[in-house]
């Protein structure tokens, strides 16, 4: 493998880390609106997000890049492959926060809820200054643990035609002609951008599962 075909791959591999980071930041706002309309309180609310959540969580995201570049192209709404991933991912990321936050914020002592009721606070002021920061503190692991999903998970933006990482390596392969050589570069990549982030979420864990003393 040549200087420029391992530039090529490192190209791939940026934006592999652009479209996980806007994946993982827009779907983290769409996440805590459905993880706050889940626990909300208000029945509708509750039953359109968890058939949001649901249909996420239940069809391969394989398929949903596939209806959101191909789908939409059929009632008139053309995406670039660029727009079509990021879209795409926002939307599995949010659904898949959204329950992760939503099952953070249910496991919050009922008893902070009541003495802040007790002390006749508001509802924004009640998840802003009691109940999310705790909710956050439980919710880290699964996050982290769903961000590294998601990065590798990026490898399937190649079907609308996103040269990602994944796909990089394949058109370098295709061009040497040493697909164990070009595919133990792109895994070893992989490795070197999730295996930290597996630590850091194992660490977090350990460290929220001992009782405070």
């Amino acid at each position: 493998m040549h200087l420029g075909e391992f530039l090529f791959l490192l190209q791939g591999l940026k934006w592999t880390v652009i479209l996980s980071a806007i994946a993982f930041v827009l779907g983290g706002v769409g996440g805590l609106a459905v993880a706050l309309l889940r626990t909300s309180g208000v029945p509708l609310l509750e039953r359109v997000t968890a058939g949001y959540i649901s249909l996420f969580q239940g069809t391969p995201l394989l398929m949903q890049l596939f209806v959101v570049y191909y789908g939409l192209a059929l009632v008139g709404i053309r995406l670039n492959p660029w727009a079509a991933v990021s879209v795409g991912f926002t939307l599995h990321a949010s659904a898949y926060l959204g329950e992760i936050w939503r099952g953070s914020i249910e496991a919050v002592p009922r008893g902070q809820t009541e003495a802040s009721n007790a002390l006749s606070l508001g509802y924004v002021s009640r998840m802003r200054d009691v109940v999310l920061p705790q909710a956050i503190r439980i919710s880290l692991p699964a996050t982290i643990g769903f961000l590294v999903q998601l990065i590798k998970g990026t490898s399937l933006a190649s079907i609308v035609g996103f040269t990602e990482l994944a796909r990089a390596g394949n058109i370098v392969s295709n061009q040497i002609f040493q697909p164990l050589l070009v595919f133990g570069i792109v895994g070893i990549l992989y490795f070197l951008m999730c295996w930290p982030l597996s630590l850091f979420g194992a660490h977090l864990e350990r460290r929220f599962a001992t009782p405070a003393r």
